[in-house]
């Protein structure tokens, strides 16, 4: 069942984020998965299903036990649901669920599998693209990806600007062109695939090639470490018909509430 390799890759991704911060908490519970960093930005502050749900009883029960979680925490928060774990009538009404616990559906993003990419349909631009490792990089990262993720800088750095995060499983690059900071990705290696995460390219130089140049970059990093090419994501719109392309396909989709 290839969704669970995106949705256990998406869970293993929060988790690094949650244990690398001082104000983290990872949780299991049946059925469900806290992994809150603790920080400003709700996104970070997360619940998962981790297995089936049977009924929309069995929903309602998990949902209340992570707002009950972060409701003492009085932190905003998400729920990241893989709609495989789901029966038709639970995803049928799942946002009537959530909303009776406060939570409004944010987005819905295509989980996406490659066993190998394809090659490139076009000449990729020549990126000197460096690990996230130092201040310099740090900095270059949160930056791209606060302004890409329209979000507040200081978010951004809460969650990512700690050498912590770069030393307990996540992987971050930036690509430099011609010395400028213009792209970033990051990767995580679970469930036997690399995940993608935090692709971003700064507006002045999208649709150049920026961003599939770092993942590209990225991900043979990874088959070196890991002795494998499959690897997941969860697309943006904008995205989409590149990781196409690429070689992605579609095999689930993650549906984030947010308080």
């Amino acid at each position: 069942m290839d969704f669970q390799t995106v949705e256990e890759n998406l869970r293993e991704s929060f988790r690094v984020l949650a244990a690398s911060r001082p104000s983290g908490e990872v949780r299991e519970a049946p059925g469900v998965t806290i992994a809150s960093a603790g920080v400003t930005f709700q996104m970070f502050n997360a619940a998962f299903l981790s297995g089936p749900v049977e009924d929309e009883q069995q929903l309602d029960r998990r949902i209340a036990l992570a707002r009950v979680h972060f409701a003492e925490r009085q932190l905003g928060w998400s729920y990241w649901v893989c709609e495989g774990w789901l029966d038709k009538k639970a995803r049928r009404h799942a946002g009537d669920i959530f909303k009776k616990h406060g939570l409004r559906l944010a987005t819905v993003l295509p989980g996406m599998v490659a066993g190998k990419l394809a090659d490139p349909v076009r000449p990729l631009p020549r990126l000197e693209v460096r690990s996230v490792a130092d201040r310099k990089t740090w900095t270059h990262f949160c930056e791209i990806g606060a302004l890409c993720f329209n979000v507040p800088l200081a978010w951004f750095q809460e969650v990512f600007d700690d050498a912590r995060v770069w030393e307990k499983g996540f992987k971050g690059y930036v690509g430099y062109l011609t010395g400028e900071p213009v792209s970033t990705t990051a990767t995580v290696f679970a469930a036997g695939a690399a995940g993608i995460y935090n692709v971003a390219t700064v507006p002045a130089h999208q649709r150049r090639g920026c961003g599939e140049a770092v993942m590209r970059y990225a991900l043979d990093r990874a088959c070196e470490q890991y002795g494998t090419e499959r690897s997941i994501l969860q697309s943006t719109d904008q995205g989409f018909q590149l990781y196409q392309r690429m070689g992605y396909s579609v095999v689930t989709h993650v549906a984030v509430y947010t308080s």
